[in-house]
């Protein structure tokens, strides 16, 4: 029996579980080039309601699972993209319906667990139910990062030293399933991304700066991360945070991030002086 996933074209309606930020449009556009019909699930205050006019979609909480698992059968809904940036509300704020309920008293979700660990537990429960997941990259595939430098400036030497000192600290980082991403000068860690997102992060390292050569920010994927699911990003918002918090450049990894407009970043890092490298992984210290 054959038990691959289908191709993209295969796929012939897709649920879109959007978060905030670029990525789901993006993923929006490309299903309706590609003759897909799409579903979108779209979350109270989170989820641009931009996005939503004249396309098929519920807007409700996040602790409605029960509600969101009807709704995509009922539309025929049986692939499923999890896309966009999610602010992880608090147990008071989740409100969990009988089905969200459930899930929590099996995995004690109350008591604590990363992002990482969240979103798997949430794909279980929705693959029990019968839905296959994707990554997005298997539908926008020109979002996955290549291996090199995007624009004119590279990482010298001490450059590079720094990065592999702040992967070591995203890998250490990840595996708790704390968060992607570091911020690091010369071979110092300014500070590691937490629940305030890879943003809050990089605007709370400026207050840390040196004088000297700009820290730079180190985003990868966790070593056990689920390529399915929440792959780091970085895009044109990205690039300019960083440009405007004095930092030098910024490390991803290739293969496992993807970078949101491309040519746009490109741009933006050769007009503000910023390199953007993206590694192999037998560049970075060991998963």
């Amino acid at each position: 029996m054959n038990t691959q996933a289908p191709a993209p074209y295969d796929v012939k309606k897709l649920g879109i579980i959007a978060g905030g930020g670029r990525l789901p449009l993006r993923l929006i556009i490309a299903c309706e080039q590609k003759g897909i019909d799409i579903f979108i699930v779209a979350f109270e205050g989170q989820t641009d309601s931009a996005i939503l006019k004249g396309r098929p979609h519920i807007v409700t909480r996040v602790g409605a699972v029960g509600k969101i698992i009807r709704t995509l059968k009922d539309h025929g809904v049986r692939d499923i993209v999890m896309i966009g940036g999610l602010r992880r509300p608090s147990f008071a704020e989740l409100r969990p319906d009988i089905k969200a309920l459930g899930i929590v008293m099996r995995h004690g979700l109350k008591r604590g667990v990363g992002d990482d660990g969240l979103l798997r537990v949430l794909r279980g429960e929705f693959e029990g139910e019968g839905f296959r997941f994707h990554g997005v990259q298997r539908f926008v595939t020109e979002l996955l990062a290549e291996p090199g430098v995007i624009g004119r400036r590279k990482p010298d030497k001490a450059d590079m030293d720094s990065i592999r000192m702040g992967a070591t600290v995203a890998r250490a980082v990840g595996r708790l399933d704390v968060g992607q991403a570091v911020v690091v000068q010369e071979s110092l860690v300014l500070g590691v991304e937490g629940v305030e997102g890879t943003d809050e992060l990089v605007r709370r390292c400026a207050a840390y700066r040196r004088k000297g050569r700009g820290p730079i920010l180190v985003k990868l994927s966790k070593p056990q991360q689920d390529t399915a699911l929440d792959l780091p990003t970085i895009g044109p918002d990205t690039v300019n945070l960083c440009a405007h918090a004095g930092m030098a450049g910024i490390a991803i990894e290739a293969g496992r991030s993807l970078v949101l407009d491309r040519d746009e970043v490109r741009a933006i890092a050769d007009r503000l002086g910023l390199f953007i490298v993206a590694l192999r992984p037998e560049e970075l210290p060991d998963a």
